[in-house]
């Protein structure tokens, strides 16, 4: 995916990377890295019971959690070196219930500024175009507050 945007940090994909596999919780969900660039991501996992709602969708939360997930990384693309990200808000639009053998959550930057990032982010079923789920949400950079990614 091209996206125009240019990175602060030339071993961005490294430190995205990183990051990703130092969280528990993205092991865990069972997600990993499928493609990343200067402003997008896109995170692949499979449908696990474990994660699914009593009629055996997707839980909401863990589609939010996938989504806001993608879009920390996706800012984290264009941020400084020594950045730490964080949501401070996301919308989620929750379109069709989630049940496919596995998904993507794609994530692009919209808007990078030098303290706020706003994403926007979708899940979809693996091969297909159709949301599931659409987010949006803005990540702050956090720099020198002892905070690492």
């Amino acid at each position: 995916m091209m996206t125009g945007h240019t990175p602060r940090d030339p071993d961005f994909e490294e430190r995205v990377r990183t990051s990703f596999d130092g969280q528990n919780m993205m092991r865990t969900m069972g997600m990993s890295i499928a493609s990343v660039g200067p402003g997008f991501i896109d995170i692949a996992f499979n449908h696990d019971d474990r994660f699914a709602q009593q009629h055996g969708f997707a839980h909401g939360g863990f589609v939010a959690t996938s989504l806001d997930s993608a879009c920390g990384f996706a800012a984290l693309t264009l941020m400084v070196p020594n950045a730490a990200v964080l949501t401070v808000e996301y919308k989620i639009n929750y379109l069709r219930p989630a049940r496919a053998d596995a998904y993507r959550a794609s994530a692009h930057v919209v808007k990078s500024g030098r303290t706020l990032t706003y994403c926007e982010a979708a899940l979809t079923a693996a091969g297909s175009d159709e949301a599931l789920a659409t987010m949006t949400g803005t990540l702050i950079s956090l720099v020198d507050t002892g905070i690492e990614n």
